[in-house]
């Protein structure tokens, strides 16, 4: 099954997304947190940490930082996945370091915490729309969540609380807590941004192509998918309905995939809140 080549529009549309969001949170980074001592989660609260400790810039970590990440989770979660994060990295890295010298909007620590999470969230979420991401933490819990009973929500969850809280050591004990605001007002708009934040999706398509979607998804996502039988309503034909469960980094690439082979097929895409009985699991894709 070859594998579906974005068109010179589609390609166009992401980056200019994926550069957008990237953008947003750099100015979050710069003119709101940074400079009050207030971090973010992730690969990108140890960048900041460590451009505290060193006095390099920022941009520096956030590249080698995430780049041992970007080349492990290359395999588990696709080619395109991981040039769309690079791409967002390396913008993200460049905000940053052109934004350093710019002096904060607000020395107002509760503006700072309020503003410099929206903004943050909101560029997380744009980028992750547009098939991305911005920290190497979420491919972390991609590849632990194969190996442990945690899901991927709450593995990044569990190593966010960690770094958010070793803010307390590096800068003060309160800014850490406006640190861990920010985080979960970046957290809830994220949210919005994606309408629904959950990592874990159902997938429900109804094709007569669905020979061909099945094998892309199994293929292309490294996904298992279900068969089950059904039958139209008003019609009474007897349909196949494709059921299968992803992550919400991979809801872009499914969305191609059933798009590219059958235009007019039936597809819905709900959020699951938990995930039980076997694993949820995904196969090497190549």
């Amino acid at each position: 099954m070859r594998h579906h080549k974005l068109t010179p529009l589609e390609i166009a549309r992401r980056i200019f997304f994926i550069v957008l969001g990237a953008v947003l949170v750099g100015v979050a980074l710069e003119i709101f947190l940074v400079p009050n001592s207030v971090i973010d989660g992730g690969i990108t609260g140890i960048s900041i940490m460590s451009s505290t400790l060193s006095g390099l810039p920022i941009g520096v970590f956030l590249t080698l930082l995430n780049l041992p990440f970007l080349i492990v989770g290359y395999r588990a979660i696709g080619k395109t996945f991981a040039l769309s994060t690079l791409l967002g990295v390396i913008v993200l890295s460049i905000t940053t370091t052109l934004l350093h010298p710019v002096p904060p909007f607000t020395e107002d620590i509760l503006l700072v915490t309020v503003f410099g999470g929206i903004l943050l969230g909101a560029g997380t979420g744009i980028v992750i729309r547009a098939g991305g991401s911005l920290d190497g933490t979420e491919i972390v819990a991609i590849l632990s969540n194969k190996r442990s009973p945690f899901s991927v929500g709450e593995t990044v969850m569990f190593i966010n609380f960690f770094i958010l809280a070793s803010a307390g050591f590096v800068y003060s004990w309160d800014r850490a807590m406006f640190s861990m605001i920010a985080y979960y007002i970046a957290f809830k708009v994220i949210d919005l941004t994606l309408t629904g934040f959950d990592e874990s999706k159902s997938c429900w398509i109804i094709s007569d192509n669905y020979k061909d979607i099945g094998q892309a998804i199994a293929d292309r996502l490294g996904r298992g998918i279900t068969l089950l039988h059904g039958e139209g309503g008003y019609s009474g034909d007897d349909k196949k309905v494709i059921f299968c469960v992803i992550t919400r980094l991979e809801e872009a690439k499914l969305k191609s995939i059933v798009t590219e082979l059958d235009p007019q097929a039936f597809l819905a895409i709900g959020n699951i809140h938990d995930v039980r009985g076997g694993r949820f699991k995904k196969k090497d894709i190549h």
